[in-house]
């Protein structure tokens, strides 16, 4: 089975993070902020990653280290969880549409990471969330993850759609590119004979 746990504690959060990337999509989420709860519930149900994540974090002076630290140990339990990444997919791209919004998710399960993000939104809050910590909570991931990611938004009006494409493009990438592809036989996907660098 490929699963991981993180636990990480700073003086700033509490977080312990578990996955499950053979899993059904289940999400058990409390990071004490709704709209990341709900950002992460739609990724896990998408991805059909199992997801437990609870977190600890000082939101009374915002929701920022929250954020971006469930990220990072979240990226960090997905790492660990792929070991040595031998007969995964590897590559993935989907155009993911949410209403009037369409956005480009594509990623590279390399063991070098890297975001290229391009996605803006009209509004500064989505309730009460920092819609800025939509790219820190992405770039934590791909960071701890070990994944090229790129998520481009082509257009779209509407805040929350635009960050829930994100979300859910990346969830569907995400299910591909960790996927084991049968044809692999086993096989680290690079002619390198390893990924990593």
């Amino acid at each position: 089975m490929r699963s991981a746990t993180i636990k990480r504690k700073t003086k700033e959060t509490d977080i312990e993070v578990a996955v499950n990337l053979d899993g059904s999509g289940v999400a058990e989420i409390s990071t004490g902020i709704g709209f990341l709860d709900h950002m992460l519930d739609l990724l896990a149900r998408h991805s059909r990653i199992d997801m437990k994540v609870k977190a600890i974090g000082d939101l009374h002076i915002d929701d920022h280290h929250t954020a971006e630290d469930v990220g990072i140990a979240l990226g960090q339990a997905v790492k660990q969880a792929l070991g040595d990444m031998a007969g995964i997919t590897r590559y993935a791209s989907i155009h993911l549409p949410m209403d009037e919004t369409l956005t480009r998710v594509v990623i590279d399960v390399s063991g070098r990471p890297m975001l290229v993000f391009r996605s803006a939104f009209p509004t500064s809050k989505i309730g009460t969330f920092d819609t800025e910590l939509v790219r820190e909570w992405f770039n934590a991931f791909a960071m701890n993850a070990g994944i090229t990611l790129h998520v481009e938004t082509l257009y779209g009006d509407n805040s929350h759609h635009i960050a829930e494409s994100c979300f859910k493009g990346l969830a569907r990438a995400l299910r591909v590119a960790v996927g084991i592809d049968p044809r692999a036989a086993g096989e680290v996907p690079s002619t390198k004979g390893r990924l990593g660098g």
